[in-house]
């Protein structure tokens, strides 16, 4: 009998090592801004009133750790934050997640406007960027 405790050891601890190997590393989900002439990708200000586009691109980190949520929250003057717009990802956005959001700053001046674009994996992980448009 311990000649089997001792292989049942060995086993296990095989099988405990190759299931260690499977863990995933707990990465947080990838997410950028989109640059280029008609995207705001940092903190700037703009006229009260004024048209903005910002983008971003978010992917999955891992294989198996797909994408499950993204959220665009907007912060008025350092208040707390509201959701602008909240999507689950299925399907192919769980591998790669692009949106360009569209919208329009008030015509109050002296306003900072601060929007964060969160993305969260199947972990429950999460990464952000964040940018702020102050109003003119």
């Amino acid at each position: 009998t311990m000649k089997k405790n001792k292989i049942s050891i060995a086993l296990f601890c095989i099988i405990a090592f190759i299931s260690s190997c499977e863990k995933d590393k707990g990465l947080i989900p990838n997410i950028s801004f989109k640059t280029g002439v008609i995207y705001i990708s940092k903190d700037t200000s703009l006229p009260a009133g004024s048209n903005f586009t910002i983008s971003i691109n978010a992917s999955k980190s891992e294989d198996v750790d797909v994408l499950k949520q993204f959220n665009i929250s907007k912060s008025v003057n350092g208040a707390a934050a509201t959701s602008e717009f909240t999507k689950a990802l299925e399907g192919t956005e769980g591998d790669n997640y692009s949106y360009d959001f569209t919208s329009t700053l008030t015509s109050n001046q002296g306003q900072a406007n601060k929007y964060t674009f969160t993305v969260t994996n199947r972990d429950g992980l999460t990464n952000q960027v964040s940018v702020t448009i102050n109003t003119q």
